[in-house]
């Protein structure tokens, strides 16, 4: 019989690692990448669609690099830069992007009210 993994005292098969691990490398170290609370467009690559901050294995950086995003994060979080809630997300189609969600850009009127802005 072969197997290809190792046989425990068990008698079961325990499965090998047949995968090559890359060497993990911090994108924010390697590159000249700056963390800044006002770059929101980089911000949102490490928010996850339930609206979480990623962990570090997701996001590939490293610890000091880590806790300095987590803080950008929370900065633009609390300027309303960056959205606390999932249903904002989903509403909106993630961050940056503006969609006919309550009032339209191109017309300028509101769905409640029927006003237009320059009458407001």
């Amino acid at each position: 019989m072969a197997t290809t993994g190792r046989v425990t005292n068990t008698g079961r098969v325990r499965g090998t690692r047949n995968f090559i691990t890359r060497p993990a490398f911090c994108p924010f170290c390697k590159g000249n990448m700056k963390i800044d609370y006002k770059d929101v467009s980089v911000l949102s690559r490490y928010i996850s669609s339930q609206g979480k901050i990623v962990s570090r294995r997701r996001s590939r950086s490293c610890a000091k690099h880590q806790r300095s995003l987590a803080q950008a994060i929370k900065r633009a979080r609390y300027l309303a830069m960056l959205p606390y809630a999932p249903s904002h997300i989903w509403k909106t189609g993630g961050v940056g992007l503006s969609r006919s969600t309550g009032l339209s850009r191109s017309t300028g009127l509101s769905r409640s009210t029927g006003l237009s802005r320059s009458t407001v």
